[in-house]
């Protein structure tokens, strides 16, 4: 099951810009890439470092800190499937934009 988040529309990055965005515990970035959103987590999985403020090739974002690349549609690195950061499908709706994320296991599900 998936929760569906409606982002305000003042938190929603103009075409070609970015917006950090904090969903419960979750520290997202949220990107414009000519008109198309994308929401991935604003964490590297090498360090933890900030992917907010990276260098944006289309829609390819590099970290900072030590390079890493990553798709913004897959949070996958270029080539390689099996290592990258949680991407999140966006709904738009009748003008309304809504993220999807995983429900969080129950604790008794956890035990």
């Amino acid at each position: 099951m998936t929760r569906r988040i409606e982002i305000p529309a003042g938190q929603l990055p103009a075409s070609g810009a970015r917006a950090a965005l904090q969903i419960e515990d979750k520290h997202l970035a949220l990107f414009n890439v000519d008109g198309s959103l994308f929401a991935i987590d604003d964490s590297c999985p090498h360090q933890g470092a900030s992917l907010l403020g990276g260098d944006l090739q289309g829609r390819i974002i590099q970290c900072r800190a030590h390079g890493l690349r990553f798709d913004l549609a897959s949070g996958c690195m270029p080539n390689v499937t099996n290592f990258g950061v949680a991407a999140y499908p966006l709904d738009i709706t009748e003008g309304r934009t809504f993220i999807l994320l995983p429900d969080r296991p129950s604790r008794e599900s956890a035990q």
